[in-house]
């Protein structure tokens, strides 16, 4: 289906950080929403991390408590596929890695009706290899919301070799409906933001372990000298490091050396230190 106003009830596969963000934003508009993972503790975690978003718009003023507690009601969390087979439109954030994502997305094909489109999440991965899971390659788009989703305004969206340019226009309706803005990409490795984000995050992390200036005064150099909000190694700790590392691999195999991993990336994700998410990565969280 490619028109908004036919569209009440949005299915989500993935109750991750991203799964759950999209959830939350989609109830937020007004969707409902089910949120599917394969193990309970999965949803039910996906649901504590809505909460704890919810519980910090209501604190900072930003939504009011009836608002979000009719935020969590639109949400029905599920591990059953199958129940994704009313929506309206289905969006994919399962792990970063194609062979599940296409394991997903052919399941995905036989469950839901056919004029349903469906749409990945996917930071890197190509649209097209996803979409040939399927016997509907016209109707799958990539839809790469940024991290955190409830805060986070940008929303790729990627275009594969045969997805149907109403699909796509689709596509843009939708995030924009959820409050966000979009822009264009091929389908290339990367697409815009991961081609040009994965370097410079690797090149900070290389200027760290080459001693040209320690973690904060890069982190600062890069925020004062080109205004962004957090410098290179914050932002990596923030995204993840195992999800960065996996983002770089995937960069360097399609598009070679200039993409390749800093070393010190490779050496944290081994230690289990990936980040904000678990407590320590190039800096250390409460």
């Amino acid at each position: 289906m490619r028109d908004l106003e036919t569209i009440d009830t949005i299915g989500v596969v993935g109750a991750g950080t991203m799964g759950s963000g999209i959830a939350q934003v989609a109830a937020t508009s007004g969707y409902d929403v089910v949120m599917r993972d394969v193990k309970e503790e999965f949803v039910e975690n996906g649901f504590d991390a809505i909460e704890s978003s919810l519980d910090r718009f209501v604190s900072r003023e930003k939504m009011d408590r009836s608002t979000a507690d009719a935020v969590t009601e639109r949400i029905a969390g599920t591990t059953e596929l199958d129940d994704l087979a009313d929506c309206d439109f289905v969006v994919e954030a399962a792990v970063e890695d194609m062979d599940v994502k296409q394991d997903v997305f052919a399941d995905l094909d036989a469950v839901v009706d056919d004029d349903v489109a469906l749409a990945t999440n996917t930071s890197t991965l190509s649209i097209t290899t996803i979409a040939s899971a399927t016997d509907r390659e016209e109707e799958v788009v990539g839809l790469h919301f940024m991290n955190p989703v409830p805060v986070m305004k940008g929303v790729e969206v990627v275009v594969g070799e045969k997805t149907d340019r109403a699909v796509v226009d689709f596509a843009h309706e939708f995030a924009e409906e959820l409050g966000k803005e979009t822009w264009e990409s091929d389908d290339k490795p990367g697409f815009v933001t991961n081609r040009i984000l994965m370097p410079w995050i690797n090149e900070g992390i290389r200027a760290y372990d080459e001693g040209v200036a320690d973690k904060e005064d890069i982190d600062t150099g890069m925020k004062l000298g080109t205004n962004v909000p957090m410098g290179p190694l914050e932002l990596a700790d923030h995204i993840g490091l195992d999800i960065c590392l996996d983002a770089s691999q995937t960069l360097h195999e399609e598009l070679g050396d200039r993409y390749k991993p800093a070393y010190l990336l490779k050496r944290k994700v081994d230690a289990g230190d990936l980040g904000k998410k678990t407590g320590e990565g190039f800096y250390e969280y409460d």
